[in-house]
């Protein structure tokens, strides 16, 4: 009873929480978000060698290198946040990347636009207490969909399909408009699909995939495009298989892919090709039946979620991150001007003057403060102790070099940012459109 009740409770959640589902803020399980957070402590725009991001990411991670290798490279297989450089496997053919020590990688325009900020990002300690790491990245992006992801837990699994990056951003804005849009799933191999049973993405849907097959001429049929979760090696074992069993008549299969897919199936004589391609989809991977399940954790727990409801989530956050990021911006905006105004008045008006007499530091301070007085009203906040330090701080190289036009500019060009914040802050759809 003990063992069931205690122990294999909290390796299942466990297991559910901190390794196989992905969470619905960024769309990332743990390990590929202690990836993505170590490419970002170690980019300087230059690419790094895998074997040390591997090497960086084991400090938040407290399992093995090999498990963070096949992370990274399946990240970086999809093209979308990791740029890379040597030989990172081809997902068509099932060719798997070089060893890591060879292979190297660097964060894409894309990830550092809109995956990162530290400022809108939540922390915790990683699991030795040295560090800190984010609880969840702030993406600004429905990642998940975007990517797609698969994982085994204990008690359940999840498969979210990937889907079309144009095609996310188009259903993202339709979902501010207010209308409801519907989002398929597009594969990476190519191929044609059939969506009728799709049920979005939830439990008990199917999607059948087809590959893309040409009749060359009377012997023989090209396949152009694979099915989606298959590999040009294992679809050809499929058809030799088929062809063993006497259910289709192939004389060889040839493989000629290089930059695109290219299988050649060479038929016996006297068979029809008409006939060869409607087997081809009956008794080989030609035709497979993909059955998604769209679980992800939200606020804790797994949710069995329909992938519409996670592209409004996920467009929902965005909107508030945005928001988020507009305040700060306003807040900086704010202080600069104010500091900015402060400077323009203690040297225009030649306060800095009056604290030559003065003896004590105390004293300079209460000078300053008095200098100031009858231009308080303007700002808006109470100016304090640590404004009028600053002040203290500035050189007397610049005080002698003060440009008076130029200081007018620079606020004028702060005002109109700000003004600019305050019009999207009133207008958030908008200007996250």
């Amino acid at each position: 009873d003990g063992l069931y009740q205690n122990w294999f409770l909290d390796y299942a959640s466990y297991v559910i929480l901190e390794r196989a589902v992905p969470r619905i803020e960024d769309g990332l399980k743990p390990v590929q978000r202690r990836i993505m957070h170590s490419l970002k402590e170690m980019d300087d725009g230059r690419f790094n060698k895998v074997a040390n991001v591997i090497g960086n990411t084991m400090q938040y991670h407290p399992h093995g290198d090999a498990a963070i290798g096949e992370a990274i490279v399946n990240i970086g297989q999809k093209d979308l946040l990791i740029e890379t450089q040597g030989n990172w496997g081809d997902v068509r053919t099932g060719d798997g990347a070089a060893a890591p020590r060879y292979i190297e990688a660097r964060l894409s325009k894309f990830a550092l636009d809109v995956v990162y900020n530290p400022q809108t990002t939540e922390w915790q300690l990683s699991y030795d207490g040295r560090k800190k790491e984010p609880v969840t990245l702030p993406v600004k992006f429905p990642l998940l969909l975007a990517q797609g992801v698969e994982g085994i837990a204990v008690g359940l699994s999840t498969k979210i399909l990937p889907h079309n990056f144009c095609e996310l951003i188009k259903a993202s804005i339709d979902v501010l408009k207010d209308k409801k849009p519907k989002i398929y799933p597009d594969f990476p191999t190519g191929g044609i699909a059939d969506f009728s049973e799709y049920n979005q993405g939830l439990r008990g849907g199917k999607i059948k995939v087809r590959a893309k097959i040409e009749i060359a001429d009377k012997k023989t049929l090209i396949i152009r495009e694979i099915p989606f979760s298959t590999t040009t090696t294992s679809l050809m074992e499929s058809i030799v298989k088929a062809s063993e069993k006497g259910q289709i008549k192939v004389k060889q299969v040839i493989d000629n892919t290089a930059q695109d897919v290219e299988i050649q199936v060479h038929l016996q004589a006297g068979q029809s090709p008409e006939v060869a391609l409607e087997a081809l989809y009956a008794f080989t991977d030609c035709e497979i039946s993909i059955s998604p399940n769209a679980c992800v954790i939200v606020a804790d727990k797994p949710t069995f979620l329909p992938v519409n409801e996670m592209l409004k989530y996920n467009t929902e956050q965005t909107v508030q991150l945005l928001k988020q990021e507009l305040e700060i911006k306003k807040a900086e905006l704010m202080e600069k001007i104010l500091f900015s105004s402060l400077e323009k008045i203690f040297i225009e008006k030649r306060i800095y003057r009056n604290i030559e007499d003065c003896e004590t530091f105390e004293e300079v301070i209460t000078v300053i403060d008095k200098g100031l007085k009858p231009y308080k009203k303007q700002f808006y906040r109470e100016i304090t102790r640590d404004d009028i330090l600053r002040l203290t701080e500035i050189k007397i190289k610049r005080i002698s070099k003060y440009d008076s036009f130029k200081a007018d500019d620079l606020l004028r060009d702060l005002e109109k940012q700000l003004k600019e914040t305050q019009h999207h802050l009133k207008h958030l759809v908008e200007y996250a459109i």
